[in-house]
């Protein structure tokens, strides 16, 4: 306690006597100048009141700061009894987080025999050397402890002469006085009452019949009335199970509000519902399907109903018998295993077809595109919307970078052809020139942007078309004026043949055109034996009145020796993972289109009768291509979406980057485990 210093003020205060002396000689020397004699004798006294007031200070002086030390010693004493009793966990570590100290509230929390003196992190490790602060910014962390919830905040403080204060915390007078100070907040009820509160925001819903009119065309007026009522009390049990608000919209259509706790639930049965509804049966020939779309948003009720309906037109898009999760911009699904129902009417296709020939009558120029590494399905529904561009007096160019080995039979009868312009193809550099705000951009076989063929063109212009038939995605082309999205149809030939016959009357193919559209729908339909439907064949049958010629076209994809070869190949080092799951690699070094034969190779995997599902990998431009093939007895789109990929659910695929090729083998074994284990397979 020496060490400790007297403030100035206070020893100014002390020492005023002796200041007053000065005051009383210039008064002194004043008074010599009136009169010596009376000078003289102030003289005299002042000398004694200078030697009492000197004396008494210097005999005064020890007690006077011996009280002063016993003061601040005691006022510090009273302040280490309060931290030590503090009511909220409180320590200090040295600048490297050794614990120093800490008050009895926080070495209780810690049993502090176990942890004294030890890293900070030793006790608490969500707490590291990279978080300790740096400088004088706190830094704040939020534990659970002992079940309970904790904000911890840590400050960094420099103290002068801190080691005389604080004698038992270990602290070195050398240690340059930094210290980490913690303080522990307990949480624990403010973070229920917050998941209270947020477990009560209310989250909206729509639920859609997919299939209500072709459902009901084959039942009876009894027994339709019936099934409907059964589909009534599933929806309206299922929502009391979770204390919803739901409210019939339409004959098919519903509305339904209920608190977030309840989410968690949904989501761990994957909504149940879709499942107890396609199991309604009471002689209907097609069961029924139901679409769900969520919508979870804090920007209130109004938003969250704008998330539930792009929820649903996504799982709409998707196939339908699903249930869809849009929480701002993530998307989760469930469901979406039955096979996509076909549409009878054709309503949507004369609807849509009127719309996208408005659209290029007030357009000067036309430009299509489709996906990367175009295949035949692409390039044919490309010809097909050029046909339409063209018989309008349109301006149209078709933007293909690649020409694979399947395409090249094609597009060298239009190159050859007198008929069509030289500026009929263009590349992507070539279409950025001419696309401006003036063109209509018709996107075909694809709707997600960034695997287009040339994605900086859907900046150029805000007059987008999409025409796809894959199951949609959330990655889609955003502002577009006509989206036309079918995941029941076989091919993007079949949409675009028929939207040609809605468009004009007397509009008729060419016979190279219609071979090129009939191409694209044998290669997707694999001749025919995959997602096939009546209006597969209304498609073909009017593409074979416009002159399509089948043996002409099957003798354009014919296989070389050397393809044959490479396929056999990959077949013979086939794997079967899990029983029924084919997995091989197809090694098409040197052939122009390594990914059309690997698609092949899925194909014809599936001709053996225990696989249910197969899986071809084929390395191409430093990537891994991965083709996945089906019946009916897995969605394999599932699958694929879960590696980044997508399609349909017996045609899908995607391309895995930065991986070798047991990697890649070894992630779809990890996916169709996981969806086995959660029982996704079936």
């Amino acid at each position: 306690m020496n060490k400790m210093k007297i403030d100035k003020r206070l020893n100014w205060y002390l020492r005023w006597p002796l200041y007053l002396s000065i005051l009383l000689i210039c008064m002194n020397l004043i008074v010599y100048c009136v009169n010596t004699r009376a000078g003289v004798i102030v003289t005299g006294f002042l000398i004694i009141y200078i030697i009492c007031a000197f004396a008494l200070f210097l005999a005064r002086k020890h007690n006077i700061m011996a009280g002063l030390i016993g003061y601040a010693s005691d006022y510090s004493q009273v302040q280490r009894h309060l931290m030590r009793e503090l009511a909220i966990p409180y320590a200090m570590l040295d600048k490297e987080g050794r614990l120093m100290w800490g008050n009895d509230e926080f070495l209780g929390l810690i049993e502090e025999g176990k942890y004294s003196c030890k890293y900070i992190w030793n006790i608490f490790p969500v707490i590291t050397a990279n978080t300790l602060p740096t400088d004088m910014m706190d830094q704040e962390l939020h534990i659970t402890w002992q079940n309970r919830n904790y904000k911890i905040v840590l400050r960094r403080i420099k103290v002068d002469d801190f080691s005389e204060k604080l004698q038992d915390t270990k602290v070195e007078s050398e240690d340059e006085n930094v210290l980490i100070t913690l303080y522990m907040q307990d949480e624990t009820e403010l973070t229920a009452y917050q998941q209270e509160l947020e477990d009560c925001k209310l989250i909206v819903g729509l639920l859609y019949i997919d299939n209500y009119e072709e459902a009901l065309d084959n039942v009876d007026e009894v027994r339709a009335s019936l099934l409907l009522a059964l589909i009534d009390r599933k929806v309206n049990k299922y929502m009391q199970t979770m204390d919803a608000i739901v409210k019939k919209l339409e004959k098919d259509k519903y509305v339904f509000m209920f608190k977030k706790k309840y989410l968690d639930q949904l989501e761990s049965s994957k909504f149940s519902l879709l499942e107890e509804v396609r199991a309604i049966s009471i002689g209907n020939e097609m069961s029924l399907t139901i679409s769900i779309g969520l919508g979870i948003s804090d920007d209130g009720y109004l938003r969250s109903y704008e998330y539930a309906r792009a929820a649903m037109d996504l799982a709409l898009g998707r196939g339908g018998d699903q249930a869809v999760v849009k929480a701002g911009e993530k998307l989760t699904y469930y469901g979406g295993k039955s096979v996509q129902i076909e549409k009878k009417t054709r309503v949507k296709a004369r609807v849509k077809a009127h719309a996208l020939r408005e659209l290029m009558e007030a357009k000067e120029r036309v430009v299509i595109m489709g996906h990367k590494t175009g295949d035949v399905d692409c390039f044919g529904a490309a010809i097909g919307v050029y046909r339409i561009s063209t018989a309008l007096g349109k301006k149209t160019h078709i933007v293909i970078n690649e020409i694979t080995t399947s395409v090249r039979p094609l597009i060298q009868r239009f190159q050859t052809n007198a008929e069509y312009e030289d500026d009929m193809f263009l590349n992507s550099q070539e279409a950025m020139d001419i696309v401006d705000y003036n063109t209509l951009l018709v996107i075909v076989d694809v709707h997600r942007p960034n695997l287009t063929e040339c994605p900086e063109l859907l900046q150029k212009t805000r007059h987008i078309v999409v025409l796809d038939h894959h199951r949609q995605s959330g990655d889609v082309v955003e502002n577009a004026v006509l989206s036309y999205i079918e995941p029941y149809a076989s091919s993007a030939c079949e949409m675009v043949a028929e939207i040609l016959q809605y468009i004009e009357a007397n509009l008729k193919l060419r016979q190279v055109e219609a071979d090129a559209m009939y191409a694209g729908m044998i290669i997707d339909t694999n001749n025919f034996l995959t997602k096939t439907g009546v209006r597969t064949f209304e498609a073909a049958a009017f593409l074979r009145r416009c002159g399509a010629d089948i043996t002409r076209v099957r003798k354009m994809f014919r296989s070389s020796n050397q393809e044959y070869r490479i396929r056999a190949e990959s077949i013979s080092r086939m794997e079967i993972y899990l029983e029924h799951y084919a997995i091989t690699e197809c090694n098409a070094d040197g052939m122009e289109s390594p990914t059309v034969l690997g698609a092949q190779v899925a194909n014809e995997l599936l001709n053996i009768s225990e696989v249910k599902a197969s899986f071809v990998l084929t390395p191409y431009n430093n990537m891994i291509y991965v083709s996945a093939r089906s019946i009916d007895e897995l969605n394999v789109q599932m699958v694929m979406e879960k590696l980044g990929g997508g399609g349909h659910m017996s045609v899908a695929a995607t391309q895995l980057k930065d991986v070798d090729m047991p990697r890649a083998k070894q992630m779809i074994r990890d996916v169709l485990l996981y969806m086995y284990n959660e029982d996704e397979l079936n």
